[in-house]
């Protein structure tokens, strides 16, 4: 097994222990991110995982599928969790791939249908404009406007 295959195994470990800080650990200072929903760079990035698990109060998670070589990698994740905003049940289906970089993750890509997510996480507000990028986007600003909200408070600036 290649060393990169340990760390993507690593870092769905302590997602799903719902561990932040060693979620955030796997990644270069330099990372990005990218999913349906935010576009971030280094430190952000943490913080994002670490307001994601701090509200995913019932999350359960499970992966497969983890490929990796010197220069990329690719996973298959399931997420189980109630969204916060609307109380709404949600199962996400996640095809991440990842490049690496000083052995730990330098681009991490998300890849999930939005409209199949906004249907259950928003209920008939999805299923009726979930398609639309008017409401992707509406997602994304909401999302931004929160981890900017949650990155300013005491919680979010302490640890990871």
């Amino acid at each position: 097994m290649h060393p990169h295959d340990h760390l993507v195994h690593r870092f769905y470990q302590a997602f799903q222990r719902r561990d932040y800080a060693g979620m955030a650990a796997c990644y270069h200072p330099e990372a990005t991110f990218e999913d349906a929903v935010f576009q971030l760079q280094g430190p952000a990035i943490g913080k994002m995982w670490r307001m994601l698990c701090e509200r995913g109060k019932d999350m359960r998670l499970a992966y497969n599928d983890i490929q990796a070589d010197e220069q990329r990698g690719s996973a298959t994740w399931d997420a189980h969790y109630t969204f916060s905003q609307t109380g709404c049940k949600v199962h996400n289906h996640v095809q991440a791939s990842f490049t690496f970089q000083d052995g730990l993750i330098r681009t991490h890509h998300d890849q999930f249908s939005f409209w199949r997510w906004s249907r259950q996480a928003l209920g008939p507000v999805g299923w009726l404009l979930g398609w639309s990028g008017f409401l992707q986007n509406k997602v994304r600003k909401s999302a931004a406007e929160g981890l900017a909200s949650y990155r300013a408070t005491a919680n979010g600036t302490a640890g990871s």
